[in-house]
């Protein structure tokens, strides 16, 4: 029996689907404005690992995710700039150039951690007219009104409002009511913003021209493709208080009913014990892990090997570690690879129980892998084992078929004079740089240089 915790009820329930066999499943995706850093990435690795437990439990999935490539504004709450049109004037690209530049960076990086991509992806531009479609709904039904800059949903007409978050109506709390006084009340949020006429991405609507909020993307495309009913809506935690809370009233509010079944989300990464910031110079992408000597791999076992559920830190030595058990995981598996012995099948059925249940508790991957260990290392040498293994791994995406791992632990001395040698350039000291490539190469190690920094491999 597959248990999974809702974040809508605060407790573990039975999961049954609102279709024998099938699952209606929509995923929060990307804005697509800059790389996507490691605290991004470990949404989508808890989204491949309940995706990949739903499979192995024999459903088929009707997913969806979304990129956001218009509309997110720098805040959950309706005010800032927009990231496509920051990232537009930055890069002096159009918002279109932009999004398929980090979109294309994006899908490599799923695909080097073996994501299970979900069968739609939705990008928000070419949704436009249903969310205004989905807006004319709402102003239909009188959950709506007009204000200076835009079209806001009205939350003290929806009278669950806040039961995702636990959000009370009558105290507004840290909302930022300064953000315009026309609000009927702090929490209402925007359905469609009017914007200025040198506003890149804007569309007409029969409210004015302008854009989107962004809330009504998802909603309008989960519909579109998934109906007013589907089982599952994933995300990070951060996008528990606002965005999928607005989610939930809009969504609710147009069908009259509770559109989706169950809400799940995957906590923070930390990055050594604290939030990532540019400020700090911690915020890291699956490249500059690489440049470090890791692989995507590496990192996603890491990932693994704490619950979605839980805070997971960060660190470059925790990463190590990490990186060493995958290695000796694989190791292990090999040797049973290479055996001709067979193992009883009343073994091989107990080590396949104990891995269900650990997955389908609530996609307890620790214990699962727990249980691979177990097993690896306290039967005798069998290629049963091995094959066990590998169907295991369908629940796990972790690769364990692969002979080859790529990881080349870059020392840190030669991390070090990259790092000067990326500031050598940027601050155009090429003397500097041309030395320190040098001092690099004298090592026995090359430097390439990238868009996104610089690759280092043994010579």
């Amino acid at each position: 029996m597959l248990k999974l915790y809702n974040s809508l009820t605060n407790k573990k329930e039975e999961f049954k689907s609102i279709e024998d066999n099938k699952v209606k499943m929509y995923t929060c995706g990307p804005t697509v404005y800059y790389y996507q850093h490691i605290g991004n990435m470990r949404a989508y690795i808890f989204m491949d690992s309940l995706r990949r437990v739903l499979k192995y439990n024999g459903y088929d999935i009707k997913g969806v995710m979304n990129v956001t490539d218009v509309g997110h504004l720098t805040s959950d709450e309706d005010s800032g700039d927009d990231k496509m049109e920051l990232a537009s004037k930055r890069e002096n690209k159009s918002p279109y150039e932009i999004a398929k530049f980090y979109a294309g960076i994006f899908f490599d990086d799923l695909k080097k951690l073996n994501i299970d991509i979900p069968e739609n992806i939705t990008y928000a531009t070419k949704f436009v007219p249903q969310m205004i479609e989905f807006v004319k709904g709402l102003e239909k039904k009188g959950f709506t009104y007009r204000i200076d800059d835009g079209i806001y949903f009205d939350v003290q007409k929806f009278p669950s409002y806040g039961q995702l978050s636990q959000k009370d109506l009558t105290k507004t709390g840290n909302a930022r009511i300064e953000e315009n006084l026309n609000k009927h009340h702090p929490f209402d949020f925007a359905l469609w913003k009017f914007v200025p006429e040198n506003h890149i991405m804007k569309w007409d609507s029969p409210w004015g021209v302008g854009c989107p909020g962004w809330h009504i993307e998802c909603s309008a495309m989960g519909k579109t493709i998934l109906g007013d009913k589907f089982d599952i809506h994933t995300g990070g935690i951060d996008h528990k208080t606002v965005h999928h809370e607005d989610e939930i009233a809009q969504n609710d509010a147009l069908a009259g009913h509770r559109v989706v079944n169950m809400w799940m989300h995957n906590e923070f990464l930390l990055v050594d014990g604290g939030k990532m910031s540019k400020s700090l110079g911690n915020v890291y992408t699956l490249s500059d892990l690489e440049k470090k000597g890791f692989s995507a791999m590496d990192f996603k076992y890491f990932c693994l090997n704490t619950h979605y559920s839980k805070k997971l830190n960060f660190t470059f030595e925790g990463l190590k570690a990490s990186s060493n058990g995958y290695k000796n995981l694989k190791t292990l598996i090999k040797e049973h690879k290479n055996a001709s012995n067979k193992t009883n099948d009343e073994i091989l059925q107990k080590y396949s129980k104990d891995f269900l249940d650990a997955i389908n508790d609530d996609l307890n991957i620790p214990l699962a892998l727990g249980v691979i260990w177990t097993m690896l290392k306290n039967q005798e040498k069998s290629v049963d084992i091995y094959n066990l293994v590998l169907k295991f791994d369908k629940a796990l995406g972790l690769e364990l078929d692969k002979e080859e791992i790529v990881s080349q632990v870059i020392p840190q001395k030669i991390v070090e004079l990259a790092e000067k040698r990326l500031i050598a350039r940027k601050n155009k000291d090429f003397m500097t740089s041309d030395k320190l490539r040098d001092e690099i190469s004298n090592f026995g190690y090359e430097i390439k240089d990238s868009k996104e920094g610089y690759t280092l491999t043994k010579k």
